[in-house]
């Protein structure tokens, strides 16, 4: 694909098993095209709690004012940030949850005119950082029509999950993970298996679902999600869906009701 290129690589791909590389493999220098107007990007992976490397991925979506939305960034290089100067002006950037903030200071400093927005606690771990505004489930005017949000509270760690409109994509950060197996190796793939976080389908890690409270205004939510009408699905951490969101969202979800 390129990055011109306005149809996403879909047609009659399996779901999962599609032609959007897994994240052992890079997206390339550039953003990937996902869909209209929206992109992918593959980042260095992170080093998380107890020694778990986990891989990053942003999003950039094109608002109807030409500027970028950027979510959950990854780390700037000298190529995207060419490809961002090609593409259209930085308006807004996104830290979707508290653990997703490693690399907000250097797009602050590389584009001071964006506003960042940040979901609760994000903040009070990124104080050097100017907050625009705390996300919740309030679409601000800037994308409202365009990009829609639902928080889902989370006692590890709140996230707001959007919509992507124009290219009928879900994006999540770590509420659903489906990560290759054979990412991690020794007691960490033990952990890693038994926790839902590898496998061939997007789940619910298990330490999220028992942190997934209060849970009726977490079924809330999720309808909310639901009632989305999906066809594509962007995860931090794991393979990107480009077809048949809306049933695969059912499924990871299943186990709430």
């Amino acid at each position: 694909m390129t990055r011109s290129d306005p149809n996403p690589a879909d047609s009659t791909a399996n779901p999962i098993h599609n032609p959007i590389p897994e994240q052992d493999q890079s997206t390339g220098p550039v953003p990937q095209v996902f869909g209209p107007d929206i992109w992918i990007h593959d980042g260095p992976q992170v080093e998380g709690a107890a020694g778990f490397q986990f891989p990053t991925r942003m999003a950039l979506i094109r608002l109807a004012d030409g500027g970028l939305f950027v979510w959950s960034p990854v780390a700037l290089t000298p190529a995207l940030a060419d490809w961002i100067t090609e593409t259209g002006p930085v308006r807004h950037i996104v830290a979707p949850n508290a653990l997703h903030h490693v690399f907000l200071p250097a797009w602050q400093v590389a584009y001071p005119q964006a506003q960042i927005h940040g979901a609760p606690g994000v903040a009070e771990k990124r104080e050097e950082i100017r907050f625009a505004s705390l996300l919740g489930d309030a679409v601000p005017e800037d994308w409202k029509g365009q990009v829609e949000q639902v928080l889902i509270p989370n006692r590890i760690a709140d996230e707001v999950v959007f919509f992507h409109r124009a290219s009928a994509t879900v994006i999540v950060t770590d509420l659903l993970q489906a990560m290759p197996p054979g990412s991690f190796r020794g007691w960490r793939a033990l952990v890693a298996r038994l926790d839902l976080m590898t496998g061939d389908t997007p789940r619910v890690p298990r330490k999220f679902r028992m942190a997934l409270r209060p849970r009726d205004v977490v079924r809330g939510r999720v309808e909310h999600v639901l009632g989305w009408p999906a066809e594509r699905l962007i995860l931090a951490h794991g393979r990107p869906v480009t077809r048949d969101a809306h049933a695969l969202l059912r499924r990871a979800f299943r186990w709430l009701y």
